[in-house]
């Protein structure tokens, strides 16, 4: 039986269906208690039980179990926690998580960035980090997680740009997807992401280095975060953010920071990612073709209706994810394929010449 103080740990972010699931964990241990991991860096965990902090270890059993499922632990997880008699922490249960944002390595490893994550702040600068394409690929793959996007657009005080960047965000997301321009110092930020922010609710920020998640996340839940300046040149900054840490917010959420994403590479298949452009799926049953693949085809509704870019930006997240479901021999054919038409390329090109 696990030990479950619900009103406690709600201010953690504990919600009525993951007590349920908790309930159900049959440890061998008499007296765990149900904790929340609120720092990850690598095989070091910190957990929480609502009264205290407590580094932990993860019992081998466990380990070899979940490295088993690709299914690491990870910052936001909830665990069955027992201390020995030397006061060591230890994890010897998992609650099975209801959501989790992940992302696949360059050899296709699945790498888990937080769980049990309602919503998920996508953090832009509007400065030299803007880049709308980026945002739609972030939006899709947190959709394709099960989790709800939010785009912060941050530095409206200082870019330039920002009021054509900001239309341009708005012109080409879908409706549904909340857009928020922001000054991350500002205290008019904790009432714009209000929504967002209450008891029970788990947030995740999610941007490239330099985009602000440090200054919001300092602003939202007073949490002390490192900042560093960004280069001009392209707006990036250093990665003042190493570990995943989980903040409590006054306002009764809590917020997953996590250090800045270089690559984001989905972990869905191509269908559950095509969901995500809600617009291009709904145009292409109006195509002339059922088998339109919007490259010029005629009467297709896709390419007279959508913005070229956005298309685009579509076509090569579905290469990226169609690429994603090779096995490892369908990957190497693909390279042999691809390196003899580069090959062949270059002949013609030197019979030219000569």
């Amino acid at each position: 039986m696990i030990d479950i103080e619900f009103e406690t740990l709600q201010a953690l972010g504990l919600t009525p269906a993951i007590a349920t699931r908790a309930a159900q964990l049959t440890g061998p241990a008499p007296d765990m208690r149900l904790a929340r991991v609120t720092e990850s860096q690598r095989d070091r965990f910190t957990l929480h039980d609502g009264r205290a902090e407590h580094p932990a270890r993860t019992l081998p059993r466990l380990v070899q179990q979940l490295q088993a499922t690709a299914q690491p632990l990870t910052i936001g997880d909830w665990v069955a926690m027992q201390v020995d008699v030397h006061g060591q922490a230890w994890i010897v249960e998992r609650v099975e998580p209801l959501t989790q944002i992940a992302r696949r390595a360059n050899d296709g490893r699945r790498q888990p960035l937080a769980s049990n994550v309602d919503a998920a702040l996508l953090v832009m600068g509007l400065d030299a980090d803007f880049n709308a394409r980026r945002m739609e690929r972030y939006i899709a793959m947190v959709r394709a997680c099960g989790v709800a996007p939010v785009v912060v657009l941050t530095k409206r005080d200082i870019a330039p740009d920002a009021p054509a960047r900001i239309a341009q965000m708005y012109a080409r997301l879908p409706a549904t997807v909340p857009v928020l321009p922001v000054n991350a110092l500002s205290r008019q930020t904790c009432t714009d992401l209000g929504p967002w922010l209450h008891a029970g609710q788990t947030l995740v920020l999610l941007g490239s280095s330099g985009a602000g998640k440090s200054t919001l996340i300092n602003t939202l839940a007073n949490a002390g975060q490192s900042t560093g300046a960004v280069r001009t040149s392209d707006g990036r900054g250093r990665h003042t953010t190493t570990a995943r840490s989980l903040h409590r917010c006054p306002q009764g959420g809590c917020i997953i920071d996590t250090p800045g994403l270089r690559t984001f590479r989905p972990d869905a298949d191509a269908r559950t990612l095509a969901a995500s452009f809600d617009d291009v799926q709904s145009l292409a049953q109006q195509c002339r073709f059922r088998d339109c693949r919007h490259e010029g085809e005629p009467g297709c509704a896709v390419l007279a209706q959508v913005d070229g870019d956005r298309l685009d930006n579509y076509k090569k997240l579905m290469r990226d994810a169609q690429r994603g479901e090779l096995t490892a021999l369908e990957r190497i054919e693909l390279r042999g394929k691809w390196k003899s038409i580069g090959k062949a390329g270059s002949r013609r090109a030197l019979e030219k010449k000569g």
